[in-house]
């Protein structure tokens, strides 16, 4: 076994180059430059960052803005439908209230025209019992041909004053009037019975006031008809 070591020089020619030692309060030149490029870069980042916030709060401002609206528009809309909802119950009451008034005031009224009517027939009869039957004589002579006799039947005191009447007319018509007028006690003052051969009438005070008094008692039971 050779043990034997062959022995190589080593070389001590090598030069080692160290670099300048940097001026005291100095960084290397390269330090500089990437720290310029690195102030660089965080001012674009921060301009970004910056433009970032300003569109956030623009948008922020939009979306608060959106959503107070809506949120205007629903009060609002909440707010129209119970003041319309409260003015359709106060027109409601106010219709009701209304139906009622006038109901009440139709019967007033048709109260009051009964009493006024019937205060102011038995008023013209007491004044004048005979206005009536000359009334109902005039509206005889206007249906009958001219000629035709008629004979009027009224209660005996009203005999001297419709033959009055009668006198009275004869004096204004050209034409001769056949008229007789007759008594008859089984009428009430201020009745009378109109006859012809063609036909007849007959004025009943207690007839029409009960047709009055009907329809009175009609309208004051339905007042709503009129209304």
């Amino acid at each position: 076994m050779d043990l034997s070591f062959q022995a190589r020089p080593f070389a001590f020619d090598r030069i080692f180059t160290a670099p300048p030692a940097p001026r005291p309060g100095c960084a290397p030149e390269r330090d500089a430059t990437s720290l310029a490029i690195e102030v660089e870069l965080l001012q674009g980042e921060l301009a970004r960052q910056a433009e970032a916030h300003r569109a956030e709060l623009v948008r922020a401002r939009a979306d608060g803005f959106e959503a107070g609206l809506v949120h205007a528009r629903a009060d609002r809309e909440t707010a129209l439908l119970a003041a319309i909802d409260a003015l359709q119950d106060g027109v409601e009451a106010i219709t009701e209230t209304v139906d009622v008034t006038r109901a009440q005031l139709v019967q007033d009224a048709a109260a009051l025209a009964r009493s006024a009517a019937t205060h102011l027939a038995a008023h013209t009869l007491a004044l004048d019992p005979a206005a009536p039957i000359d009334a109902a004589i005039g509206r005889a002579l206007a249906q009958v041909a001219r000629g035709t006799e008629l004979v009027v039947r009224v209660h005996p005191d009203l005999l001297p004053a419709i033959e009055q009447r009668i006198a009275t007319r004869q004096a204004q018509d050209r034409r001769k009037l056949r008229l007789h007028v007759e008594a008859d006690p089984m009428l009430a003052i201020g009745d009378a019975r109109i006859d012809w051969d063609e036909g007849g009438s007959c004025l009943d005070h207690a007839a029409r006031e009960a047709v009055v008094s009907n329809e009175f008692a009609t309208l004051l039971a339905h007042p709503s008809s009129c209304s």
